[in-house]
């Protein structure tokens, strides 16, 4: 019996709906696929190199790609390619593409996601169109936004692409000196509206606060999980709409690839093209929990009906998504940042230090395309 074990991130999200695709997957086929999880910081921060060594199957992060990619099995050229094909033109936005380097495709956009806006519909019949509502209904205490570093690092981004200066435009360059400021004034506004708690929260833990108390109605960026528009997942259900502005959010989501290390190479491509395929997205991916990538699934009217349109209704946000710098520093670069955006906002340091030492940063590792 072939045997692959995989590694992916622990949430039924990442884990859940694994495992399910991949008892279906043995009784069509008879492999057996072992999923492991680690934690969702892990997932964001944990090198790829060390997991490809142990595991044939990875989920990870798209912007790992260009670093990760000599330890990734290319998909491509291994017989997949007309399902390759059909895949990319069933893309969202660009999430199929963000797993693509140097001409070849290491990963296939099984869970497609951006920071989009949440709230509550029986307590606020209408989400804020603008920064400025925005803004009104943090001041009435109605409003939790997820400003951990990472989060709040992707808060950045996505304001200063929804903005149309978006990070890192010119290589080797952070932001202009006017544009961050712009971009940390709402940023700074937001924060001095919302609990202290949400210096320190990630967008489960924020969507855990919504749907199970009456307090907080709306989240303006966070990234969006379907199992809180599911009936019966909490208390109360969440609805994901598109962003204030819709442009420029940050594009995230999560990806399905292979190890270059697999003893079971063709078996763990085969594994990875059968769950992307859009039977097994919209079926039991799905309904363990998952939330699929592709256009065929957010299209789909079951799938929108059960989580109450999160898909149609973030759709523009994902369409109009800004994909990070694909370069090999930048991870380092976000991991490195990420933790003086989240100081900036509690006043530990200052704007101007902060722009100054991510445009260092900038210089030192995204100097090249």
């Amino acid at each position: 019996m072939t045997v692959l074990r995989g590694m992916t991130w622990e949430h039924p999200r990442g884990y859940d709906c694994q495992v399910a695709a991949a008892r279906e997957y043995g009784r069509l086929t008879g492999v057996d696929v072992q999923w492991e999880f680690r934690s969702l910081q892990a997932f964001a921060d944990e090198p790829i190199d060390g997991l490809a060594a142990r595991y044939d199957l990875l989920v990870i992060d798209h912007p790992h790609v260009p670093l990760a990619a000599e330890h990734l099995a290319p998909l491509d050229g291994a017989g997949h390619d007309v399902a390759l094909a059909a895949l990319a033109d069933d893309a969202v936005g660009n999430s199929h593409t963000s797993y693509a380097h140097a001409g070849h495709q290491y990963g296939l956009a099984t869970d497609s996601a951006a920071q989009v806006a949440v709230h509550r519909p029986d307590l606020l019949a209408e989400p804020p169109s603008d920064w400025d509502a925005v803004l009104e209904l943090a001041d009435a205490g109605r409003v939790v936004w997820p400003a951990k570093p990472i989060d709040a690092y992707s808060t950045l981004c996505t304001l200063a692409a929804n903005r149309g200066t978006p990070v890192a435009a010119e290589p080797g360059r952070f932001l202009a000196d006017d544009d961050a400021a712009a971009v940390l004034e709402l940023m700074h506004r937001l924060a001095e509206r919302v609990p202290d708690w949400c210096l320190a929260a990630n967008p489960i833990e924020v969507a855990e606060a919504v749907a199970g108390h009456d307090r907080w109605a709306y989240v303006p960026l966070a990234y969006g999980y379907t199992n809180y528009s599911r009936r019966g997942f909490r208390p109360h259900r969440l609805k994901y709409v598109d962003i204030p502005g819709v442009v420029g959010s940050q594009l995230g989501g999560a990806g399905i690839a292979v190890s270059a290390y697999s003893p079971e190479v063709d078996a763990a491509r085969a594994y990875a093209i059968w769950l992307a395929s859009p039977a097994v997205q919209s079926g039991v991916y799905y309904d363990a929990g998952g939330q699929p990538g592709y256009a065929s699934s957010w299209d789909d009217d079951r799938l929108n009906e059960d989580s109450w349109d999160f898909f149609r209704g973030t759709r523009q946000t994902l369409e109009n998504a800004w994909v990070r710098p694909r370069t090999a520093g930048y991870m380092e670069f976000q991991d490195v940042v990420s933790p003086w955006v989240t100081a900036t906002l509690r006043g530990e340091l200052t704007d101007a230090e902060l722009v100054k030492r991510a445009g260092e940063q900038a210089e030192r590792l995204l100097g090249e395309r």
